[in-house]
């Protein structure tokens, strides 16, 4: 199929029903604009909007091809199914609504959030979420088993979607500055959203809780407004919303042609953390360890080796090794080579190098090194990856796996 071909020899009409009052929805909108530029030759039709407005008057009686909307509810869902247009869903609330779902990977953001703290040495963990809402309760299940399988504790603390319905914001504030509280600290706390996740540290003021210092906190979305104005700046997981854009303008693209749907949701994946002050800090009483974390951060792109990360940190090597096993479960090695790895998919994701020269920048020997770890790691080759950040591929989700 050529996509930059009109269908039926005339330009397709394509209705947008994705609000522009979230940083999730413009992130979107800028994929689906993306696709239409390299590959659609599609008119629009788009307004302003939140993400709880009805479907507009207009589209009853409109004569389009297609539409991609965030479907909120049931009324919306039934007035789509009328139009009889081929339909694509960016936001997988109405778990029923019988559409095909392009939707962001929520198990993997979490699991990306549990490894972002875990790496930091934390062994007490929350995660503050919506009440009722799927995506925020798959969010939470998979950071707590993240958490549960590492051996560590998580406590979780939920509230209703309308937060004003329970009051005012200073009754909700106090609520949350309680929960805050009541953590054993030093602690982790991923929180949904990045919305939430301002009302964290805003409960941790409150509660003269230090941030990053006795907890540290990590949101979902990467709002960089809204991010950048939080005190202190509000670390985030940048959730690939313009991907989904993206692949939802292809999959609907591929409906408007006549092809089937896809039985599964397409899931895409994280892009990857963006670390601000609220969670830049390390939770580890053993100076020792926390001189060897900091150095292996620092310098494990270098080409450093084991017995240098030991006298960074004053220790012989077994001993170093046997207090990273008891308060990590790694050894050394596998956290420098997680230090390169994790710097080889920034380059991946952010240059168009390549992949000797990100092999070496990364700090691994060998390109064949970085192609066999990143399969072993992400279940992906080099170039699988780069093109999955890209939205080059067809289809995306593949999970990344335990590191090992």
């Amino acid at each position: 199929m050529n996509s930059g071909k009109s269908i039926g020899g005339s330009r397709p009409h394509v209705a947008l029903l994705v609000e522009t009052s979230l940083a999730s929805g413009r992130d979107i909108l800028r994929g689906i604009a993306r696709y239409v530029r390299e590959h659609g030759n599609w008119a629009l039709y788009h307004e302003a909007r939140s993400l709880e407005e009805s479907v507009p008057p207009w589209l009853v009686r409109w004569r389009g091809q297609g539409v991609i909307a965030r479907i909120q509810n049931q009324k919306m869902a039934r007035a789509l199914r009328k139009t009889g247009l081929p339909t694509v869903d960016v936001l997988g609330v109405v778990e029923e609504a019988g559409f095909p779902l392009v939707h962001v990977d929520d198990a993997r953001i979490a699991e990306m959030a549990a490894q972002h703290l875990l790496e930091r040495g934390f062994h007490h963990f929350g995660y503050f979420g919506i009440a009722g809402e799927n995506w925020s309760q798959r969010r939470r299940d998979a950071f707590a088993k993240a958490v549960r399988d590492s051996g560590n504790w998580v406590g979780v603390y939920e509230l209703g979607r309308r937060i004003s319905r329970r009051g005012s914001w200073e009754k909700v504030e106090d609520e949350l500055a309680r929960w805050v509280s009541r953590l054993p600290k030093p602690a982790g706390i991923m929180v949904c959203s990045d919305q939430r996740g301002v009302l964290v540290l805003e409960a941790c003021r409150r509660a003269g809780v230090a941030v990053p210092d006795e907890v540290a906190v990590i949101g979902v979305d990467n709002d960089e407004p809204l991010c950048e104005v939080s005190n202190p700046p509000l670390s985030s997981i940048a959730a690939n919303h313009e991907l989904v854009g993206y692949q939802a303008a292809a999959l609907l693209e591929r409906l408007m042609h006549g092809e089937a749907p896809p039985s599964e949701p397409v899931l895409i994946r994280p892009a990857g953390v963006v670390q601000r002050l609220s969670s830049e800090t390390l939770a580890i009483e053993d100076r020792h360890l926390a001189a060897a974390l900091r150095f292996i951060r620092e310098n494990a792109c270098s080409g450093i080796s084991v017995d240098q990360v030991a006298r960074a940190a004053g220790l012989s090597r077994s001993v170093l090794q046997r207090r990273f096993h008891a308060m990590l479960r790694r050894t050394v090695h596998q956290e420098i080579i997680q230090a390169r790895l994790k710097r080889a998919c920034e380059l991946l994701a952010n240059t168009d190098l390549p992949l000797i020269e990100v092999a070496e920048r990364a700090g691994f020997k060998h390109q064949e090194y970085l192609s066999a770890v990143l399969k072993k790691r992400l279940g992906q080759t080099p170039a699988q990856y780069r093109k999955s950040l890209l939205g080059k591929q067809p289809s995306i989700g593949l999970a990344a796996r335990n590191a090992n």
